[in-house]
């Protein structure tokens, strides 16, 4: 009987239509997560490492131990091409679990990026590799090989739990988790919110004022709001 879920590498997950996954992968992330109902976000201290990394793909799961990365090296094998790793950790972890030689390793697997609930280093190569990053902190501080995590296993990563094969979307403006099941609906909704915010952004390019728009003039005079000249 196991009393927890380290030790185990999940080998065959189910991922999403890789045409939803290229739908969604076209809306930043405040779209995607009004589109679900405000929900699915990411802590905001998770932050790209470098300026401009995006990244959209079904995530490979893996739960980390305190200051040992041991488990990317085995998460490598299970990435197929588009792929994303979403790492937690067992309990709070600053230390650089990440550089440019995982980076260098898991682009030749067809991986899309990184999110982690961690820290990473080497972050001017991974910058010029084009490999995106999204961490909690960007430390130095190295870690060793010791002690068994988990791949593919549900994780909670920055307060979101994260199935495997779900779909992480990251942007300057965070990272939202999209569940497998719901790509192809959230893609749906994601672009009847986009339009019709273009429609309204039409409307504001001609002055029209927000007070119109959402109606607002009579909630706000009910809730006892009063124009007064002096």
């Amino acid at each position: 009987m196991r009393l927890n879920n380290l030790g185990i590498v999940r080998t065959k997950i189910e991922r999403p239509d890789p045409a939803d996954v290229a739908r969604l992968s076209q809306f930043g992330v405040a779209t995607i997560h009004e589109a679900m109902g405000r929900v699915g976000l990411l802590r905001p201290y998770i932050r790209p490492a470098y300026t401009g990394a995006k990244l959209c793909g079904p995530a490979v799961t893996v739960l980390l131990q305190p200051g040992d990365n041991w488990m990317f090296h085995v998460a490598a094998e299970q990435v197929q091409d588009g792929d994303v790793i979403v790492a937690g950790c067992t309990t709070e972890s600053e230390d650089g679990f990440f550089g440019e030689l995982l980076a260098t390793s898991l682009t030749a697997r067809g991986c899309k990026g990184l999110v982690i609930d961690g820290g990473v280093r080497d972050v001017a190569d991974l910058e010029k590799m084009n490999f995106p990053v999204f961490s909690r902190a960007i430390n130095s501080k190295g870690t060793v090989k010791a002690t068994l995590g988990s791949v593919n296993v549900d994780v909670v990563v920055a307060n979101a739990l994260v199935h495997p094969g779900d779909v992480v979307v990251a942007d300057v403006d965070g990272v939202v988790v999209v569940p497998r099941e719901l790509v192809g609906a959230v893609a749906d909704a994601s672009q009847k919110r986009e339009d019709n915010e273009e429609a309204k952004r039409q409307k504001f390019r001609e002055g029209v004022l927000g007070l119109d728009i959402y109606g607002m003039r009579e909630p706000l005079a009910a809730a006892g709001l009063e124009y007064v000249e002096d």
